[in-house]
């Protein structure tokens, strides 16, 4: 009997339960910070619409330095241990708003501060996360352990943000920050108490700079890597044109309060759920490549909706919590399959490098968007700049129609393309 047919159901599995609880933890800590620091900036220091987008590209700028950290970490031993750090790191961070808070000294330099170290954070973690990942679940487990993972984040979307909005009208948004900080040292002591076998890393060759080119001209040879950077790339920027602006809309011209806004989005958040549950059985029936086009297009297409918010509370509330339901229900339908795919084609030895240098262009295109969808919002109206981001989002699914990617119907299959990387038999 092989050894896949008798370890237990990954659920049932006591290292993945443990890190899946970690990662839960903290990802409903993290929906506090998403609502609070964007709340600090519009209500408590009154920022203008540039500045929000500011604020939001500050938190995801670090990743422009994605490929780099991804080349230095390939080469470390312990990736269990850079997790670790990483979420001390943020914790420690978050930290410092609660006590300038008390202080009564909060600023937007602070603001942008916290976000850029925590952001720093955060790339560190997801480039030393894929090989972590590989050591913790079987490849045949990919898709059921990034649906799992990605139901505890949908879930994260309905109950966060109406926890976020209660503990910031209760508490202020600077306290309430509090919670997330205690939410990363919680994650840190679960991924610590992980036993995974650490897989063995060749000696760097060459300066830095030239493993960080290597891995970029990897993502940029593969057909499959290549072609769905592309596609999450220009989402990516369209989407936080739109996301820069969204609590500001949400505040301002719906006349939403934090705690209105946040149940509008934990509502919505139920379609990430759903979208979490049901994309292993849409992939099942669609096939692996159709499920992350129709996931592309369902992600950033709702944003068209916003401008046709209005009337009484309960119709400014329902619009809202609709664009997230659809466009939460959307992206787990793109994200469950795109991630076991990269996974699955992805070579052992340079996964942190390639997740470094998808990383910097993927995620470091939010930041470039963020401060145009300011800038945008400031000179044609937040309504247009929502419907010019639905719209070039959605064309996103032009960069999969020419790819492989659409005829993909299983992970298993792509052992026959990449046979270097198939899994040897037990």
């Amino acid at each position: 009997m092989s050894e896949a047919t008798t370890r237990p159901a990954l659920w049932r599995d006591r290292r993945f339960a443990t890190y899946w609880a970690g990662q839960g933890i903290s990802q409903f800590g993290d929906r506090i910070t998403e609502l609070a620091l964007p709340f600090i900036a519009v209500t408590t220091l009154h920022a203008s619409a540039p500045t929000v987008g500011l604020l939001t590209a500050a938190v995801w700028a670090p990743n422009l330095l994605s490929l780099f950290i991804g080349s230095w970490v390939d080469h470390q031993n312990r990736k269990r241990r850079l997790l670790v750090m990483a979420d001390v790191l943020r914790a420690v961070v978050l930290l410092s708003l609660p006590l300038a808070h008390w202080f009564g000294v909060v600023t937007m330099g602070q603001l942008i501060a916290v976000a850029l170290v925590a952001g720093l954070g955060q790339v560190l973690y997801q480039t030393a996360y894929p090989s972590f990942f590989v050591s913790l679940v079987r490849r045949d487990q990919f898709v059921e352990a990034n649906g799992l993972l990605s139901s505890t984040r949908s879930i994260s979307f309905v109950g966060g943000p109406a926890l976020a909005g209660g503990l910031i009208q209760a508490l202020t948004a600077p306290v309430a920050l509090l919670v997330d900080a205690l939410s990363f040292m919680a994650s840190a002591l679960l991924i610590g108490r992980v036993k995974v076998e650490d897989r063995p890393v060749a000696e760097p060759e060459g300066s830095l700079w030239r493993r960080a080119k290597e891995g970029m001209g990897l993502v940029l040879r593969h057909p499959y890597l290549r072609a769905s950077l592309a596609c999450v790339t220009t989402i990516n920027f369209f989407n936080f044109v739109a996301a820069a602006l969204l609590i500001l809309f949400a505040s301002r011209q719906l006349g939403l309060s934090a705690g209105a806004i946040g149940l509008a989005l934990g509502i919505g958040a139920t379609g990430g759920v759903l979208g979490a549950v049901l994309a292993g059985r849409i992939t099942r029936w669609l096939g692996v490549g159709r499920t992350i086009c129709v996931g592309a297009v369902l992600f950033s297409a709702p944003f068209a909706l916003l401008p046709l918010a209005g009337g009484p509370l309960w119709m400014r509330m329902g619009v809202l919590g609709l664009v997230e339901f659809i466009a939460g229900f959307g992206v787990m339908l793109l994200d469950v399959p795109l991630n076991a795919l990269q996974t699955a084609v992805t070579p052992d030895a340079v996964r942190s490098r390639v997740v470094g240098a998808f990383s910097s262009i993927n995620f470091g295109i939010r930041p470039v968007g963020a401060i145009l969808g300011g800038f945008m919002g400031e000179w044609f109206g937040i309504g247009p700049t929502m419907v010019v981001a639905a719209v070039g989002g959605t064309l996103s699914i032009l960069w999969l129609v020419e790819s492989p990617i659409p005829g993909t119907r299983t992970i298993e299959e792509l052992d026959e393309v990449f046979p270097d990387l198939a899994p040897r038999s037990a």
